[in-house]
């Protein structure tokens, strides 16, 4: 229930609603190029415009966190970039996610989007939506498929680290999360995520102290009963 208190997130629906348009723009997609390794290093201008959509999306939630919790860069209204983004991989764990794209023809149908962060490397799919978003003549051509599903399954899961399966919309989800109380293909190890369209599997080996240890019920009743991640700490 604590996902639905309103001090938990600032007007979390509007997150999740943009990725819901996205989520159906992808599935148009899938009428026309077939979810299939064999088609990662297709282009077109669809493709690219998704990737910029999925791009704008993220930066705009990991803003969101920012202001959440008081980040000093985020509310004095500095320019953010991926090395301020990245610290909520401190927070978030969002290396340790993987999404499972159901119906993918082929290895690269399950994705840790994130996953480069663990050993310190650029994601090449923000490089991508950078290098072609700056000069799109030049670049276009790096507005790959394979970029454009890990830039939608890596919004997946930010947006699943923040409020797990919960939509916000009139039915809420929070008493028992989507997709908990079945299995799919075989038992996979994965859940439904935001959307019931990808599959996704949450950490498993979260650190004992960065574990919370509260009784919601018993801090539920104060004005604001969360605490603000210091980020500025580890920049």
């Amino acid at each position: 229930m604590y996902l639905l208190h309103p001090k938990y997130a600032k007007d979390p629906r509007h997150y999740v609603r943009a990725f819901l348009l996205i989520q159906q723009d992808v599935l148009e997609l899938f009428s026309y190029v077939e979810p299939s390794d064999a088609n990662l290093s297709t282009y077109s201008h669809r493709i690219q415009q998704l990737l910029m959509r999925s791009c704008v999306e993220i930066e705009a939630n990991f803003t969101a966190i920012f202001l959440d919790n008081e980040y000093r860069r985020a509310t004095s209204g500095q320019n953010l970039n991926i090395g301020d983004y990245k610290l909520i991989n401190l927070s978030h764990s969002l290396s340790a996610y993987q999404v499972r794209i159901p119906g993918w023809k082929g290895a690269a149908g399950i994705r840790r989007p994130f996953a480069p962060w663990l050993s310190d490397h650029p994601l090449p799919w923000y490089q991508a939506y950078n290098k072609s978003k700056h000069n799109r003549h030049e670049n276009f051509h790096l507005a790959t498929f394979d970029s454009m599903m890990d830039a939608f399954c890596g919004l997946n899961i930010l947006l699943s680290a923040q409020f797990m399966g919960e939509e916000y919309g009139p039915g809420s989800k929070s008493l028992s999360i989507s997709g908990a109380c079945y299995t799919y293909e075989g038992d996979d190890g994965m859940e439904p995520s935001i959307g019931d369209m990808l599959r996704i599997k949450f950490p498993e080996d979260w650190p004992v102290e960065e574990r919370y240890e509260f009784t919601w019920p018993a801090i539920s009743s104060q004005d604001d009963p969360f605490e603000n991640f210091d980020y500025a700490a580890h920049a």
